[in-house]
């Protein structure tokens, strides 16, 4: 009997710590900046942002990783243990969108990120230049850059632009603004601005356009076909009197001797 009892109590206490391991596993989790869940953070160009990662419900030491994207941030020893601090010290364009995340070094599947929403002025590019001949089509492209969406519009000559289907056409996307004029006549030169706005402010872009004479074309195909035909004429014209020309040249010949 006293055996059996024995016997008992190394069977149990396994089970027991390994529920115990699997409880406390299961409730460990990261959060940043008290965000134990995924979330977006609103900012601006040339801030600061400070990303704080915390380990929660662990009674050991935990090692932490940071990434930017898929790329792994550089940490020093100090700063990955159980807390981790990182600053995006000046905040870019270039960051909107990105995501920064903190991981488990020991189970890479516990983690939170923070994707930064960097809100930023229209930016606005293109050639601000265009020669067109009259008579064909041409194409104003305005890059646009910004971050939240923009409301668009075209103006020529400082008047909103009266868009008609068969002679204008528009393609937008978030990063691109253009349009299309096709046959360009005379009518066309001007100034056209492209004009985009959001809540931050707003921005324009000018394209001179000068609409050049039609151009007329050198007839090459007719010169190279009125070549080839007095080519042949003359080379049957040889050859139709080819037996007067021998005649000439043979009697010249007689009479040197």
């Amino acid at each position: 009997m006293a055996q059996g009892r024995s016997l008992a109590v190394p069977r149990r206490a396994p089970v027991l710590t390994v529920c115990f391991l699997a409880c406390v596993a299961t409730g460990l989790e990261l959060s940043i900046n008290n965000q134990t869940a995924d979330f977006s953070l609103c900012t601006k160009p040339l801030s600061t942002v400070s990303l704080s990662c915390l380990v929660q419900n662990s009674s050991w030491d935990e090692e932490l990783l940071w990434y930017r994207g898929d790329g792994q941030v550089d940490l020093k020893d100090g700063n990955k243990v159980n807390v981790s601090n990182i600053c995006i010290s000046p905040v870019s364009e270039s960051d909107n969108g990105v995501a920064f995340t903190c991981k488990l070094a020991r189970d890479n599947s516990v983690q939170v990120s923070v994707i930064l929403d960097v809100q930023f002025l229209p930016q606005l590019t293109g050639e601000e230049s265009l020669q067109i001949e009259e008579g064909k089509d041409v194409t104003l492209t305005c890059n646009t850059k910004s971050n939240p969406h923009v409301q668009t519009a075209w103006y020529k000559n400082n008047e909103a632009l009266t868009l008609q289907q068969d002679h204008y056409q528009l393609y937008e996307t978030s990063e691109v603004l253009q349009l299309t004029i096709q046959k360009v006549q005379k009518s066309d030169n001007g100034t056209y601005t492209c004009y985009v706005e959001s809540y931050l402010g707003n921005s324009t872009k000018d394209f001179h356009l000068i609409v050049e004479d039609e151009k007329i074309p050198f007839p090459t195909e007719a010169i190279i076909a009125a070549a080839v035909v007095v080519t042949l004429t003359v080379l049957f014209g040889i050859v139709a009197r080819k037996d007067k020309i021998f005649k000439c040249f043979k009697k010249s010949s007689e009479t040197a001797l």
